[in-house]
């Protein structure tokens, strides 16, 4: 048998909501016993059933909203199913992944559950069945409803081998990952005490415990008290864990199963079954049973049930070894958890072995004699056992009451080498690395809610680095609509941004709900702006920066004879002669907007300003990186050779004030037109001092910039000259291109040498040229790619796309990767799905643990009265449950209908709308979903928002029908078209009554 992972787990069991405080409730050997809640029965009415057991506290609470399930739906659902959907959610979560990520893949599920007392309980009574209790108690709904709601398409069912069921799905999880069926499975086991008739069974058979609770191999051992419990293991092919980096807590070795075959009655046990299903399993793993360190046995605490399996046992792991075998049973803290017993049993085993220490035993220390533990080499924990160094082995056993019988073998996860630097305390003296931490929710509630779980797990670790803690939460914590990023570098930064980001009453200020995806514009920077050492706190912190800085210099090498690379990090001040700066400005055009796109972010349209279009044709596709590195070097080089003397100035003026000035200074001309109040002017320098003085008396600012050459002038003559005799290979962009050489789009121009030369020398037509690409992209963010920020301001100024945020991932000397961490964090707030693996090292890759998700508790659905009520069929068409709109409601309609947009701006569409037809559908809706009518809002959709099916689809139609009688009959497939909403729907049906009455 190949060998499986458990990369992820979560459970709930009495004392214990939760993995850690599972395994807190086992390391201090609590107990989850207490007296039976009144929620459930009246233990004085049923003594015979006992007054107590293990209870899950909140079992009946469940976020029906998160998985968009109706209210009458939750209601009608056995409380098993709403158990396991949140925990397999928070399964995976562990696991890793983000439980969204798997959506369509063939992801198994394999859930054993037992009995089916919430059907006897709801469904005997025949007038009030409906369609919804009749999948709602369905047993094998219990996989399917985990298949459906995550959308998983691989191997799904419920196993029913009594109390073996959830080791019995383990061990099918494992076989169908074997054997190719899934790659990925979540498989364990529910248990939900219900009633009291089945402890009124064991009573009448003399199983049941008088104290309710199971005293397993001890001398007080009386019998079985029964437990609620839930529990999940995510696993994967060996193989696959380790090549995805994924913690993992334990592997299984191996695993088999039997029956008894027929013995001495269907509901006792027998040994030589047992032993033969133990042999089995360590054959199947190939291990040899005096290997096994611990055995989590059955251990039911029945005097026949604890002196069958200690004989099995004995003959299996016994004599001769060395130290004896130690055997435990977590039904002593829990009690008998039936259809999630294995489960339970199973998880205290990973944990122990991912912890490498076995829990002590209760009542180990009233051991019962006559099970001669000693003679046959095993022995009960009265204190943790600590695992030695090295491999560890152990054994799970699982018995069902019908003769049923499971047998897992778990090993130690291998021993994997952990990086430097992947997360923990901080390194003395070294700079911690920028990471991007995310949340994500349902809700604005809920984001808030799991904000707060997030920073109060993180403010129980040791303070230190962030980055291997946010990957992890990249991965985990991204896949719903509500988001959170905020870039950080250690703990304490963290935990002081999500408490201030909890604390917000509005989260638009730093989370909230994108409603589409970003639209981004690269604005590529162009001469000017550089300076020694720009991008050196980003080259320091950002490795992939880095390797696209490294790529640029290394097409500009051959051609340039030096290293822009190290020209740039080293601070060398040859960055302002044109020679270097133009090939390092392209460097870090280049290398910004790689790490950008790298990082998933894909511009919808790009834009240079003068050099800058080097680096933007290069990003649309229409010049190879070679190419354009030779050219840059040449125009530098060109530039270079030039004489002195020329300058530019930037004024707040526009070209019709200049005009004047222009013409009295025959060697001066506008040579950037970057708004209608931003012209920069180059020329000779004595002529634009006078053109400077003459400014300023008039009022208007004037600026000099930092550059030696009069560029885009005709002093640049002799440079465009040497670039017309290239050889340019180019293409047409693949990327909306904005030329601003000739304030447009690019359409079928070729970006050849003459378009090089003339750009040059010409005018830069910026304040067109972006208008152009707004009109064309309409985008939502403008992000400048360059060392400094010079075109936002002057798009700012400009005002061409005042609703856009502007962005910038390196804007001046002090940036580091502080700026793009921000850049990256902004855009996944606005609904980008970064490629987030990239902006981490290899060091910072490692899986960390994370708080689980927290589901809302304010919805409860429990107690039988109330299921009555809420859980009956929606009234008929003859007598509505609540008041229906008159017949005539319709004659009232207005001659032009209403806007349905207009009703679903001005929020609820409930009782108080002006609109009947609106109302009679929202009555209708609240009516089938059991939703309360001031949550029907126009704009909800059906699928989505309210969690109808096609069930309540068909009972809607008879609703409305009902409601509407002048729409007359509609079948479900003319509505089809209409569910897209709750307005779209009360539009046609709006439509079919003036069709129909006309």
């Amino acid at each position: 048998m190949g060998d499986i992972a458990i990369v992820g787990i979560d459970c709930t069991f009495p004392g214990a909501a939760g993995v850690q405080a599972y395994w807190d409730l086992l390391m201090r050997g609590g107990a989850g016993i207490t007296p039976v809640p009144a929620q459930r029965w009246d233990a004085r009415d049923f003594p015979a059933a006992g007054g107590s057991g293990g209870f899950i506290d909140d079992a009946d609470v469940f976020d029906s909203d998160f998985f968009s399930v109706t209210p009458r739906e939750a209601a009608a659902m056995d409380p098993h199913h709403r158990l396991l959907l949140p925990c397999a959610w928070r399964a995976l979560e562990d696991a890793g992944r983000a439980p969204g990520d798997l959506a369509g893949t063939e992801t198994g599920v394999f859930v054993g559950v037992m009995g089916g007392e919430w059907g006897r309980l709801t469904m005997s009574d025949l007038a009030r069945v409906t369609p919804l209790l009749g999948s709602g108690s369905s047993a094998g709904m219990a996989a399917n409803r985990i298949s459906y709601h995550f959308n998983f398409t691989g191997p799904s069912l419920a196993v029913d081998t009594a109390c073996s069921s959830s080791l019995v799905a383990v061990h099918l999880a494992a076989s169908a990952l074997l054997t190719g069926e899934c790659d990925t499975a979540l498989a364990g086991g529910v248990n939900i005490v219900l009633s009291p008739s089945l402890g009124m069974v064991y009573g009448q058979l003399g199983l049941a415990a008088a104290d309710g609770r199971c005293k397993p191999f001890s001398a007080d051992a009386d019998g079985i008290g029964r437990s609620d419990g839930v529990g999940l293991v995510v696993l994967r092919r060996l193989e696959d864990a380790l090549a995805d980096g994924r913690r993992i807590y334990a592997v299984l070795r191996g695993s088999a199963v039997n029956q008894d075959g027929r013995s001495n009655g269907v509901i006792a046990p027998n040994r030589w079954s047992q032993q033969r299903v133990l042999d089995s399993a360590y054959r199947r793993a190939g291990i040899a049973p005096d290997r096994v360190a611990f055995v989590e046995a059955h251990g039911t605490g029945t005097v026949l049930g604890d002196a069958i399996e200690c004989a099995a046992l004995g003959a299996v792991h016994g004599v001769p070894r060395e130290t004896p075998c130690a055997i435990g049973s977590v039904k002593g803290n829990l009690g008998h958890t039936e259809g999630a017993a294995g489960i339970a049993g199973l998880i205290k085993t990973a944990l122990a072995l991912h912890h490498r220490i076995v829990p002590a035993s209760l009542f180990a220390d009233r051991e019962n004699p006559q099970l001669r533990l000693g003679e046959r080499g095993l022995r009960l924990l009265k204190s943790p056992m600590r695992l030695p160094r090295g491999e560890s082995l152990a054994g799970v056993s699982s018995f069902g009451m019908g003769g049923t019988n499971a047998h897992a073998v778990l090993g130690s996860a291998p021993r994997t080498p952990r990086t430097a630097g992947a997360g923990g305390t901080r390194t003395r003296g070294a700079r911690d690395a920028v990471g991007v931490f995310t949340v994500s929710a349902d809700t604005a509630e809920a984001l808030r809610r799991n904000l707060t779980a997030q920073a109060d797990a993180v403010a129980g670790r040791p303070r230190g680095a962030a980055a291997a803690l946010c990957r992890s939460s990249n991965l985990v914590k991204t896949g719903l609509p509500h988001r959170f990023a905020v870039p950080v570098r250690d703990t304490g930064e963290l935990v002081t941004a999500l408490r201030r980001a909890a604390a917000l009453q509005d989260t638009a200020s730093g989370a909230g709900r994108p409603w589409g995806r970003p639209v981004t514009a690269f604005l590529f920077t162009g001469q000017g702006s550089e300076y020694p050492g720009m991008t050196a706190g980003l080259h320091r912190d950002c490795p992939l920066y880095r390797r696209h800085l490294a790529e640029a210099d290394q097409a500009l090498a051959p051609h340039l004879g030096a290293s822009v690379r190290d020209l740039i990090v080293g601070g060398d001040e040859r960055v302002h002669r044109p020679r270097f700066a133009q090939p390092a400005l392209f460097a870090v055009g280049y290398a910004l907007a790689r790490t950008l796109t790298s990082l998933g972010v894909t511009p919808a349209g790009v834009l240079g300003h003068s050099l800058g279009e080097y680096a933007a044709a290069v990003t649309a596709g229409a010049l190879g990186l070679e190419e354009a590195a030779r050219l840059v070097v040449r125009r530098g080089a060109l530039t270079d050779e030039l004489p002195s003397g020329g300058g530019m100035i930037a004024t707040s003026a526009g070209p019709e004030q200049l005009a004047g000035l222009l013409a009295a200074e025959p060697g001066t001309v506008a040579a950037a037109l970057n708004g209608p109040g931003d012209t920069v002017l180059s020329g000779p320098l004595d002529a634009l001092e006078r053109i400077t003085e003459q400014l300023a008396g008039r009022g208007i600012r004037v600026r000099p910039l930092p550059v030696p050459y009069a560029f885009h002038s005709p002093r640049m003559a002799p440079a465009a000259a040497g670039l017309r005799t290239e050889t340019v290979r180019c293409a047409p962009p693949a990327v909306p291109l904005a030329s601003t050489r000739y304030g447009r789009m690019l359409r079928h121009e070729p970006l050849d040498a003459g378009y090089w030369a003339g750009q040059i020398e010409e005018p830069v037509l910026m304040d067109s040229a972006l208008g152009a690409l707004v009109a064309e992209v309409a985008p939502t963010h403008l992000i400048e790619i360059g060392p400094r920020g010079v075109l936002l301001q002057i798009a700012a100024r400009g005002g061409r796309a005042p609703a856009a945020e502007h962005l910038h991932p390196c804007p001046g000397p002090g940036a580091t990767g502080m700026e793009l961490a921000e850049t990256v964090a902004a855009l996944y707030r606005a609904g980008l799905d970064p490629l987030w693996e990239e902006l981490y090292a290899p060091e910072h890759r490692s899986a960390e643990a994370l708080a689980p998700y927290v589901f809302s508790s304010a919805r409860r659905s429990w107690d039988r009265e109330t299921f009555v009520q809420t859980a009956r069929p929606p009234a008929t068409a003859a007598t509505p449950a609540t008041p229906a709109a008159p017949a005539d409601a319709l004659t009232a309609l207005p001659a032009e209908r209403p806007e349905p947009s207009r009703g679903a701006a001005a929020g609820p569409a409930g009782p108080d709308t002006d609109d009947p037809v609106l109302h009679a559908v929202v009555r209708a809706v609240a009516e089938v979903g059991g939703h309360p009518p001031e949550r029907v809002v126009a704009e909800a959709r059906f699928y989505e928002d309210l969690g109808f099916d096609s069930v309540m689809i068909m009972q809607l139609k008879n609703q409305v029908e009902a409601r509407l009688p002048r729409v007359g009959e509609v079948s479900v497939q003319e509505m089809l078209p209409a569910l897209r909403s709750v307005g779209a729907l009360a539009e046609f049906l709006r439509d079919a009554a003036v069709a129909r009455s006309s």
